[in-house]
Protein backbone atom coordinates (compact mmCIF):
# COMPACT_ATOMS: atom_id res chain seq x y z
CA UNK A 1 0.00 0.00 0.00
CA UNK A 2 1.29 3.47 -0.94
CA UNK A 3 2.42 5.23 2.25
CA UNK A 4 2.08 8.67 0.65
CA UNK A 5 -1.54 7.98 -0.27
CA UNK A 6 -2.21 6.80 3.29
CA UNK A 7 -0.71 10.01 4.66
CA UNK A 8 -2.97 12.08 2.42
CA UNK A 9 -6.02 9.94 3.26
CA UNK A 10 -5.34 10.46 6.98
CA UNK A 11 -5.16 14.23 6.52
CA UNK A 12 -8.43 14.29 4.57
CA UNK A 13 -10.23 12.05 7.07
CA UNK A 14 -8.95 14.16 9.94
CA UNK A 15 -9.95 17.45 8.30
CA UNK A 16 -13.18 16.23 6.68
CA UNK A 17 -12.37 18.31 3.64
CA UNK A 18 -10.15 18.06 0.57
CA UNK A 19 -9.45 21.79 0.71
CA UNK A 20 -8.43 21.88 4.36
CA UNK A 21 -6.31 18.76 3.97
CA UNK A 22 -4.63 20.30 0.92
CA UNK A 23 -3.83 23.45 2.89
CA UNK A 24 -2.26 21.38 5.68
CA UNK A 25 -0.26 19.28 3.21
CA UNK A 26 0.62 22.21 0.90
CA UNK A 27 -1.05 20.43 -2.02
CA UNK A 28 -3.75 21.54 -4.41
CA UNK A 29 -7.27 20.23 -3.93
CA UNK A 30 -7.07 18.42 -7.27
CA UNK A 31 -3.81 16.71 -6.27
CA UNK A 32 -5.36 15.52 -3.00
CA UNK A 33 -8.46 14.31 -4.85
CA UNK A 34 -6.36 12.32 -7.32
CA UNK A 35 -4.48 10.59 -4.49
CA UNK A 36 -7.72 9.64 -2.74
CA UNK A 37 -9.21 8.25 -5.96
CA UNK A 38 -6.03 6.28 -6.54
CA UNK A 39 -6.18 4.81 -3.03
CA UNK A 40 -9.86 3.88 -3.46
CA UNK A 41 -9.05 2.21 -6.78
CA UNK A 42 -6.18 0.21 -5.26
CA UNK A 43 -8.44 -0.99 -2.44
CA UNK A 44 -11.45 -1.43 -4.73
CA UNK A 45 -13.71 0.37 -2.27
CA UNK A 46 -15.20 3.77 -1.48
CA UNK A 47 -13.62 5.53 1.48
CA UNK A 48 -15.72 8.73 1.61
CA UNK A 49 -19.32 9.75 1.07
CA UNK A 50 -19.14 13.09 -0.73
CA UNK A 51 -21.77 15.80 -0.13
CA UNK A 52 -22.08 19.56 -0.16
CA UNK A 53 -20.94 20.03 3.44
CA UNK A 54 -17.80 17.96 3.09
CA UNK A 55 -16.73 14.34 3.36
CA UNK A 56 -17.96 11.55 5.63
CA UNK A 57 -16.06 8.30 6.05
CA UNK A 58 -17.70 5.11 4.87
CA UNK A 59 -17.52 2.01 7.05
CA UNK A 60 -14.41 0.94 5.12
CA UNK A 61 -13.00 4.44 5.49
CA UNK A 62 -13.51 4.29 9.27
CA UNK A 63 -11.54 1.04 9.42
CA UNK A 64 -8.67 2.56 7.47
CA UNK A 65 -8.75 5.77 9.52
CA UNK A 66 -8.48 3.75 12.73
CA UNK A 67 -5.35 2.13 11.32
CA UNK A 68 -3.75 5.38 10.08
CA UNK A 69 -4.56 7.12 13.37
CA UNK A 70 -2.73 4.39 15.28
CA UNK A 71 0.16 4.59 12.81
CA UNK A 72 0.37 8.37 13.17
CA UNK A 73 0.43 8.13 16.96
CA UNK A 74 3.20 5.54 16.91
CA UNK A 75 5.21 7.62 14.42
CA UNK A 76 4.83 10.72 16.61
CA UNK A 77 5.99 8.74 19.63
CA UNK A 78 8.95 7.31 17.71
CA UNK A 79 9.89 10.75 16.42
CA UNK A 80 9.84 12.20 19.93
CA UNK A 81 12.00 9.35 21.23
CA UNK A 82 14.50 9.79 18.41
CA UNK A 83 14.69 13.51 19.12
CA UNK A 84 15.35 13.01 22.83
CA UNK A 85 18.51 14.89 23.75
CA UNK A 86 20.57 15.50 26.87
CA UNK A 87 19.39 19.10 27.05
CA UNK A 88 15.68 18.74 26.40
CA UNK A 89 12.76 16.73 27.73
CA UNK A 90 9.71 16.78 25.47
CA UNK A 91 7.20 14.56 23.73
CA UNK A 92 4.65 12.07 25.03
CA UNK A 93 5.21 9.85 28.06
CA UNK A 94 2.60 7.18 28.77
CA UNK A 95 2.40 6.48 32.50
CA UNK A 96 0.21 3.77 34.00
CA UNK A 97 -0.64 3.29 37.66
CA UNK A 98 -3.57 2.27 39.85
CA UNK A 99 -6.58 4.57 40.06
CA UNK A 100 -6.10 5.37 43.73
CA UNK A 101 -2.39 6.16 43.63
CA UNK A 102 -2.63 8.06 40.36
CA UNK A 103 -5.59 10.15 41.46
CA UNK A 104 -4.69 10.78 45.08
CA UNK A 105 -0.89 10.94 45.09
CA UNK A 106 0.58 11.36 41.61
CA UNK A 107 -1.78 13.69 39.72
CA UNK A 108 -1.81 16.45 42.39
CA UNK A 109 2.01 16.63 42.19
CA UNK A 110 2.37 16.85 38.40
CA UNK A 111 2.29 20.65 38.40
CA UNK A 112 5.91 20.63 39.54
CA UNK A 113 6.93 18.29 36.71
CA UNK A 114 5.20 20.43 34.07
CA UNK A 115 6.77 23.58 35.53
CA UNK A 116 10.16 21.97 35.03
CA UNK A 117 9.43 20.47 31.60
CA UNK A 118 6.63 22.49 29.92
CA UNK A 119 6.98 20.61 26.60
CA UNK A 120 6.36 17.20 28.18
CA UNK A 121 3.05 15.51 27.33
CA UNK A 122 1.92 12.91 29.85
CA UNK A 123 -0.74 10.34 29.04
CA UNK A 124 -1.77 9.16 32.52
CA UNK A 125 -3.57 5.81 32.33
CA UNK A 126 -5.28 4.94 35.60
CA UNK A 127 -6.50 1.36 35.84
CA UNK A 128 -6.07 -1.71 37.97
CA UNK A 129 -5.17 -3.88 34.97
CA UNK A 130 -1.40 -4.35 34.65
CA UNK A 131 -0.42 -3.05 31.22
CA UNK A 132 2.24 -4.89 29.22
CA UNK A 133 5.32 -2.64 29.19
CA UNK A 134 7.48 -4.83 26.92
CA UNK A 135 4.61 -4.74 24.39
CA UNK A 136 4.60 -0.94 24.75
CA UNK A 137 1.11 -0.54 26.15
CA UNK A 138 2.77 2.10 28.36
CA UNK A 139 6.23 3.59 28.86
CA UNK A 140 6.40 3.69 32.66
CA UNK A 141 4.43 1.93 35.36
CA UNK A 142 4.06 2.67 39.07
CA UNK A 143 2.63 -0.41 40.73
CA UNK A 144 1.86 -1.71 44.22
CA UNK A 145 3.89 -4.89 43.70
CA UNK A 146 7.11 -5.85 41.99
CA UNK A 147 6.55 -6.30 38.24
CA UNK A 148 6.94 -9.87 37.04
CA UNK A 149 7.40 -9.10 33.35
CA UNK A 150 10.81 -9.73 31.83
CA UNK A 151 13.13 -7.12 30.29
CA UNK A 152 12.08 -4.38 32.70
CA UNK A 153 14.17 -1.97 34.71
CA UNK A 154 12.52 -1.71 38.12
CA UNK A 155 13.13 0.35 41.24
CA UNK A 156 11.44 0.16 44.61
CA UNK A 157 10.16 3.62 45.48
CA UNK A 158 8.65 3.17 48.92
CA UNK A 159 6.41 0.95 51.02
CA UNK A 160 2.89 1.74 52.15
CA UNK A 161 0.38 0.11 54.49
CA UNK A 162 -3.39 -0.02 54.39
CA UNK A 163 -5.00 1.36 57.53
CA UNK A 164 -8.39 2.39 58.87
CA UNK A 165 -9.38 6.06 58.80
CA UNK A 166 -12.50 8.11 59.49
CA UNK A 167 -13.34 11.80 59.47
CA UNK A 168 -13.34 13.72 62.72
CA UNK A 169 -16.99 14.61 62.15
CA UNK A 170 -17.99 10.95 61.76
CA UNK A 171 -16.11 9.93 64.91
CA UNK A 172 -17.64 12.78 66.93
CA UNK A 173 -21.07 11.66 65.80
CA UNK A 174 -20.73 7.87 65.97
CA UNK A 175 -17.98 7.40 68.53
CA UNK A 176 -14.37 6.23 68.23
CA UNK A 177 -14.26 2.39 68.30
CA UNK A 178 -11.40 0.92 70.29
CA UNK A 179 -11.81 -2.75 69.40
CA UNK A 180 -13.12 -4.70 66.42
CA UNK A 181 -16.10 -6.03 68.37
CA UNK A 182 -17.44 -2.45 68.45
CA UNK A 183 -17.89 -2.39 64.66
CA UNK A 184 -21.53 -3.39 64.97
CA UNK A 185 -22.45 0.29 65.29
CA UNK A 186 -20.23 1.47 62.43
CA UNK A 187 -20.01 1.34 58.66
CA UNK A 188 -16.93 -0.07 56.92
CA UNK A 189 -16.01 1.45 53.54
CA UNK A 190 -13.61 -0.57 51.44
CA UNK A 191 -12.97 -2.30 48.17
CA UNK A 192 -14.74 -5.61 47.76
CA UNK A 193 -12.42 -8.41 48.96
CA UNK A 194 -12.67 -10.00 45.49
CA UNK A 195 -11.79 -6.76 43.64
CA UNK A 196 -8.33 -6.31 42.06
CA UNK A 197 -6.18 -4.72 44.77
CA UNK A 198 -3.03 -5.24 46.76
CA UNK A 199 -2.99 -8.49 48.72
CA UNK A 200 -2.25 -6.70 52.00
CA UNK A 201 -5.36 -4.55 51.62
CA UNK A 202 -7.54 -7.55 50.81
CA UNK A 203 -6.29 -9.39 53.92
CA UNK A 204 -7.07 -6.41 56.14
CA UNK A 205 -10.57 -6.12 54.66
CA UNK A 206 -11.21 -9.83 55.30
CA UNK A 207 -10.12 -9.32 58.92
CA UNK A 208 -12.49 -6.39 59.43
CA UNK A 209 -15.48 -7.99 57.72
CA UNK A 210 -15.07 -11.18 59.77
CA UNK A 211 -16.58 -9.18 62.63
CA UNK A 212 -20.19 -8.16 63.21
CA UNK A 213 -20.10 -5.00 61.06
CA UNK A 214 -23.17 -2.80 61.17
CA UNK A 215 -23.08 -1.72 57.53
CA UNK A 216 -20.72 -1.76 54.56
CA UNK A 217 -20.05 0.22 51.41
CA UNK A 218 -17.76 -1.30 48.80
CA UNK A 219 -16.15 0.78 46.06
CA UNK A 220 -13.93 -0.46 43.25
CA UNK A 221 -11.04 1.97 43.91
CA UNK A 222 -9.48 3.92 46.77
CA UNK A 223 -10.53 7.30 45.38
CA UNK A 224 -14.17 6.33 45.85
CA UNK A 225 -13.43 5.02 49.34
CA UNK A 226 -11.77 8.31 50.25
CA UNK A 227 -14.69 10.39 48.95
CA UNK A 228 -17.10 8.44 51.13
CA UNK A 229 -14.84 8.76 54.18
CA UNK A 230 -14.25 12.51 53.92
CA UNK A 231 -18.02 12.94 53.57
CA UNK A 232 -18.52 11.32 56.97
CA UNK A 233 -20.01 8.04 55.78
CA UNK A 234 -17.92 5.60 57.82
CA UNK A 235 -14.53 4.02 58.54
CA UNK A 236 -12.51 3.47 55.40
CA UNK A 237 -9.61 1.18 54.50
CA UNK A 238 -7.11 3.52 52.84
CA UNK A 239 -3.37 3.76 52.08
CA UNK A 240 -1.34 5.56 54.72
CA UNK A 241 0.13 8.13 52.29
CA UNK A 242 -3.20 10.01 52.37
CA UNK A 243 -2.75 11.32 55.90
CA UNK A 244 -0.46 14.09 54.68
CA UNK A 245 -2.99 15.45 52.17
CA UNK A 246 -6.08 14.93 54.36
CA UNK A 247 -5.27 16.02 57.93
CA UNK A 248 -8.97 15.88 58.87
CA UNK A 249 -8.78 12.09 58.80
CA UNK A 250 -8.11 10.26 62.03
CA UNK A 251 -6.70 6.78 62.29
CA UNK A 252 -8.94 4.13 63.79
CA UNK A 253 -7.54 0.94 65.35
CA UNK A 254 -3.91 2.16 65.50
CA UNK A 255 -2.64 -1.36 66.17
CA UNK A 256 -4.28 -2.83 63.08
CA UNK A 257 -2.84 -2.43 59.59
CA UNK A 258 -2.01 -4.41 56.47
CA UNK A 259 1.30 -6.01 55.71
CA UNK A 260 3.87 -3.84 53.94
CA UNK A 261 2.96 -3.03 50.33
CA UNK A 262 5.94 -2.17 48.08
CA UNK A 263 5.62 0.50 45.40
CA UNK A 264 7.72 -0.06 42.28
CA UNK A 265 8.54 2.05 39.25
CA UNK A 266 9.30 0.07 36.09
CA UNK A 267 9.99 0.71 32.42
CA UNK A 268 11.28 -1.34 29.45
CA UNK A 269 15.00 -1.91 29.05
CA UNK A 270 14.89 -0.20 25.65
CA UNK A 271 13.90 3.09 27.34
CA UNK A 272 16.92 3.06 29.63
CA UNK A 273 18.37 6.18 27.94
CA UNK A 274 15.07 8.03 27.40
CA UNK A 275 15.28 11.56 28.81
CA UNK A 276 11.53 11.67 29.41
CA UNK A 277 11.60 8.47 31.45
CA UNK A 278 14.62 9.70 33.43
CA UNK A 279 12.90 13.03 34.13
CA UNK A 280 9.75 11.30 35.38
CA UNK A 281 11.72 8.79 37.46
CA UNK A 282 13.78 11.53 39.13
CA UNK A 283 10.68 13.64 39.77
CA UNK A 284 8.82 10.77 41.45
CA UNK A 285 11.83 9.93 43.61
CA UNK A 286 12.17 13.56 44.71
CA UNK A 287 8.48 13.76 45.58
CA UNK A 288 8.68 10.55 47.60
CA UNK A 289 11.62 11.91 49.56
CA UNK A 290 9.65 15.09 50.25
CA UNK A 291 6.63 12.98 51.22
CA UNK A 292 8.72 10.98 53.69
CA UNK A 293 10.02 14.17 55.28
CA UNK A 294 6.48 15.49 55.66
CA UNK A 295 5.26 12.26 57.25
CA UNK A 296 8.23 12.24 59.63
CA UNK A 297 7.54 15.85 60.63
CA UNK A 298 3.86 15.04 61.19
CA UNK A 299 4.76 12.13 63.46
CA UNK A 300 7.27 14.19 65.42
CA UNK A 301 4.69 16.96 65.84
CA UNK A 302 2.06 14.50 67.05
CA UNK A 303 4.51 13.01 69.56
CA UNK A 304 5.22 16.48 70.94
CA UNK A 305 1.56 17.24 71.47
Amino acid sequence: MDWDKLRIFHAVADAGSLTHAGDALHLSQSAVSRQIRGLEDSLNTTLFHRHARGLILTEQGELLFDATRAMAKRLDTATARIRDSEEEVFGELRVTTAVGFGTLWLAPRLTKLYDRYPDLKIDLMLEERVLDLPMREADVAVRMKEPSQADLIRKKLMSIRMRCYASKTYLEKRGHPETLDQLSSHRIICQAPSAPQVAGGASLIHKLLANDVGSTLTVNNYFGVLQAVIHDLGIGVLPDYLIEEFPNLERVFPDIESSEVPVFLAFPEELRHSKRVAAFRDFVQEEIMAHRRSIRELRERDEDI
